[in-house]
C-alpha cells in the first residue's frame, strides 16, 4: 500500500495504522491543495481495505469492484441526483468485502443542496460504509458535514518530493508546481513558452521599449496568460524586483476585470520599460 506514491509519509502511516487496527471511520475529509496525492492515497486505501485477493484488485483497478463507487463533478458540481445515488447503493450490504468505500472527489462542488443530502447519510451511515471527501477546500463544506468527518489535513510536497516525480521537467519550472502536480501537464504541454518567457526575463534589463512591445509569448498566449505572469512573479521575485510584481499584479486585475487583452500587456510592458530603464 501507498509504495509507489510520493510524500506526504505521516498520513500514509496514520492510514496504514487504522488498517491494522480495523479502526475505521464511517466518514473523513482529505483536504488540501490540489495535485498533492489526496486522489490517489484514497484510492490506494480503498483498495487495501476491500481488495482481499488479486481478482479483487483487478476489478477494483478497472473501476468494476461492486463494493466501491466514485464520484465526480459533472459540469463543474456534485449534483444532488448523485448522492442520491449514493444513498440508494450505501444502504445494499457488501458484495465481496466486509466494507463499502465511496469517495466523492472535488466534495466542495456538492450544491447546498446536495451537501443538505448528503448530511442524512453522515448521521446514520451504515457500520460497513466509508466516504471519502476530498477537497481543495474545505471551508466550501457546510459546517454540519465538516463535523461528522475525521479530517485528514495533507500537506504540499517538497521541492526534493517534487522533483523525484517531475523529472521530465527542467529544475528552473519546478517552481510553478509550487508543491503540487496540479500543473504538471500544463507546464509539459507548453515547456516551450515558458522557456521563451524565463529568458526573457532574465535579459529584460536589456530591452528597449520596442523590443518589450514585440514580446510574442506574452501577446500570443492569452489561453495561459495568467500562469505566465505567475512564473514573471516567481522569476522577478528571485531577483528581487518587487516594483515589478506589483506591476504584474495590477496587469491580472485588470485581465480579471475582463480589460482590453493587448492592452492590459501594453500596460504591463510599458511600466516594466519605466521601472528598468
Amino acid at each position: 500500500m501507498f509504495s509507489n506514491i510520493v510524500g506526504n509519509d505521516e498520513i500514509k502511516e496514520y492510514l496504514k495504522k487504522i488498517s491494522s487496527l480495523k479502526n475505521y471511520s464511517n466518514s473523513y475529509i482529505f483536504s488540501g491543495k490540489e495535485g498533492i496525492g489526496k486522489k490517489i492515497i484514497a484510492r490506494d486505501w480503498a483498495k487495501e481495505i476491500i481488495c482481499e485477493n488479486e481478482e479483487q484488485k483487478l476489478k477494483f483497478e478497472n473501476n468494476a469492484h461492486p463494493d466501491f463507487k466514485e464520484y465526480a463533478p459533472i459540469e463543474t458540481r456534485i449534483k444532488i441526483d448523485q448522492i442520491r445515488e449514493l444513498q440508494e447503493k450505501i444502504i445494499e450490504k457488501p458484495i465481496l468485502s466486509n466494507k463499502k468505500i465511496y469517495i466523492i472527489d472535488n466534495a466542495e462542488t456538492m450544491t447546498e443542496e446536495a451537501q443538505n443530502c448528503l448530511l442524512k447519510t453522515l448521521e446514520e451511515p451504515p457500520q460497513y460504509a466509508i466516504i471519502i471527501l476530498i477537497v481543495s477546500n474545505d471551508n466550501r463544506l457546510l459546517p454540519t458535514i465538516k463535523s461528522r468527518c475525521i479530517s485528514v489535513k495533507f500537506r504540499e510536497l517538497s521541492k526534493e518530493e517534487v522533483k523525484r516525480i517531475a523529472n521530465d521537467i527542467p529544475e528552473k519550472f519546478l517552481d510553478i508546481l509550487d508543491g503540487s502536480f496540479g500543473k504538471y501537464e500544463l507546464i509539459k504541454d507548453n515547456q516551450e513558452k515558458f522557456e521563451k518567457l524565463y529568458e526573457f526575463v532574465n535579459n529584460i534589463q536589456s530591452y528597449n521599449l520596442q523590443q518589450l512591445l514585440n514580446n510574442d509569448v506574452l501577446y500570443d498566449n492569452k489561453d495561459i496568460i495568467m500562469d505566465l505572469l505567475d512564473y514573471m512573479n516567481i522569476l522577478f521575485y528571485k531577483k528581487k524586483m518587487f516594483e515589478l510584481i506589483n506591476i504584474i499584479e495590477k496587469t491580472k486585475q485588470k485581465l480579471l476585470l475582463n480589460n482590453n487583452y493587448e492592452m492590459s500587456i501594453d500596460y504591463l510592458m510599458i511600466n516594466i520599460w519605466k521601472c528598468i530603464k
